[in-house]
């Protein structure tokens, strides 16, 4: 399991770096068969009421899923602590609908559900405006909806971005500021809707 450690406005002293691993590290131990990669992004910026804001972000990559959490607070040993919490949880989390979902498929599924993933893009090298701080590369496998639902909520954002198994086209899956879940889908080259669902309701944890 590679844990790489990235720092912004902030130097990665031995102390960082041992903290990490002590709670970051330990948090992710237990999954370490399914874990292959720790992605750890530490910054301070100063915050309205001029005291400085740490963050630590935390991505997991875990068996071709994505795995993220943020915390912030005055103190950055806090926010690692913070943040390895939360980790903590998703990890079982994913772990607990993992095993629920391998009960319930079949054969036909398992297969299905293991097919290589879709180009590695992490070798290239973006060419980005200069406005975009920060880039993020990662395989996109084609997934149902609901499936996309379940990472929603593992990677801590209001969106995801996914390839719809059931079209083939790239769609994204959003938390509506009302409430419930949305999926916005391109239309067809005829100008019209897909069949597939265009919206998704939560799926129970």
């Amino acid at each position: 399991m590679k844990l790489v450690i990235h720092g912004k406005n902030i130097e990665i002293t031995d102390a960082i770096r041992e903290h990490v691993n002590q709670k970051i590290g330990k948090a992710a131990s237990h999954y370490q068969h399914l874990t292959t990669e720790i992605d750890v992004h530490l910054s301070v910026s100063p915050s309205s009421k001029g005291q400085s804001k740490q963050t630590a972000e935390v991505t997991l990559f875990v068996s071709g899923s994505v795995i993220r959490a943020e915390e912030s607070s005055e103190n950055l040993y806090a926010s690692i602590d913070l943040v390895a919490s939360k980790i903590a949880r998703q990890l079982r989390k994913y772990k607990e609908k993992r095993q629920d979902k391998s009960h319930h498929r079949d054969k036909e599924e398992l297969l299905t559900a293991e097919q290589p993933l879709i180009g590695d893009l992490t070798d290239r090298v973006p060419e980005l405006p200069a406005d975009v701080v920060r880039s993020k590369y990662f395989a996109m496998p084609p997934m149902a909806v609901n499936d996309a639902l379940e990472q929603l909520d593992l990677v801590d954002h209001d969106f995801y971005v996914f390839c719809n198994a059931e079209t083939g086209q790239i769609n994204v899956i959003y938390e509506r500021n009302h409430g419930g879940y949305g999926v916005i889908q391109p239309r067809n080259q005829n100008g019209q809707k897909n069949s597939s669902q265009a919206t998704a309701s939560k799926v129970s944890a």
